[in-house]
């Protein structure tokens, strides 16, 4: 029984390091295809990648990144910043990311000018999207031990200038830990409750109901990005940058 289950595992790890093998293949070969400037099928070469990391709930910034490029040189706006948009939610500190995205938003034909928020909603933003989720829940457990030993040397070292200079390093190390663990958590369910969507449609209407028969708002066009309020059976409830809502078939959309 115990060989019959020592098979198993080796069968398995032999699998999985063949499927990792098979999926370096293709992304050489989609890297291959988007330099002979065959944009069409490195995107297909790009989605079959994609597909397989799903499967095994994986997902890589580098390959939406890629794929995103592929879309954009196809002429593929739309996808490009979806794309683009999937890879910058696992690497928000991506400086090539951002920059190929607010490009590729230069294509696009909607201009939302966002409204005024307080300044510093947009630092803590700012500040929050420097690490993914991961990162910041390392700095954080790094804090925390910091934070430890500043307690320690504050109970049983004697000298008073010490103890004042961890008492005062210590507040510090755990307001920053509190900050490192809120934006751990933002990052982490900004990716499990994905509530942004990009438009997928050359035009579409926007309504006051969810019904194809209700007034029109406004319109929007491919590549604009939207906020998900609501879902009513095949209509969402959207938000655009200038808070502006209203309705749409969910076949326009695609979410991030």
């Amino acid at each position: 029984m115990a060989r019959y289950k020592f098979f198993l595992l080796l069968m398995c790890g032999l699998m999985v390091s063949l499927l990792t093998i098979a999926s370096a293949d293709i992304l050489d070969e989609a890297s291959e295809a988007y330099r002979r400037g065959d944009y069409k099928k490195s995107i297909e070469l790009y989605e079959k990648v994609i597909a397989e990391h799903l499967e095994k709930g994986e997902e890589s910034p580098e390959i939406y990144y890629n794929l995103g490029n592929a879309y954009f040189r196809d002429n593929q706006i739309g996808k490009a910043i979806l794309n683009y948009n999937r890879a910058l939610l696992l690497s928000p500190g991506d400086s090539d990311i951002r920059h190929n995205l607010r490009f590729a938003n230069t294509r696009i034909e909607d201009k939302i000018i966002p409204s005024n928020r307080f300044f510093l909603v947009d630092w803590f933003e700012s500040v929050q999207n420097l690490f993914n989720s991961n990162t910041w829940g390392v700095i954080a457990i790094v804090l925390f031990f910091l934070f430890l030993g500043c307690m320690g040397v504050f109970l049983f070292v004697r000298i008073l200038w010490a103890r004042k200079t961890v008492f005062y390093t210590g507040i510090v190390i755990f307001l920053l830990m509190i900050a490192a663990n809120v934006f751990a958590f933002n990052q982490k369910n900004a990716r499990i409750y994905r509530n942004s969507a990009v438009i997928m449609a050359p035009a579409v209407s926007i309504r006051t109901s969810p019904d194809s028969n209700s007034k029109e708002l406004f319109q929007l066009h491919e590549g604009a990005t939207v906020k998900i309020r609501k879902i009513d059976g095949d209509w969402y409830e959207i938000e655009i940058a200038n808070g502006s809502v209203g309705w749409i078939p969910k076949d326009y959309i695609e979410i991030i």
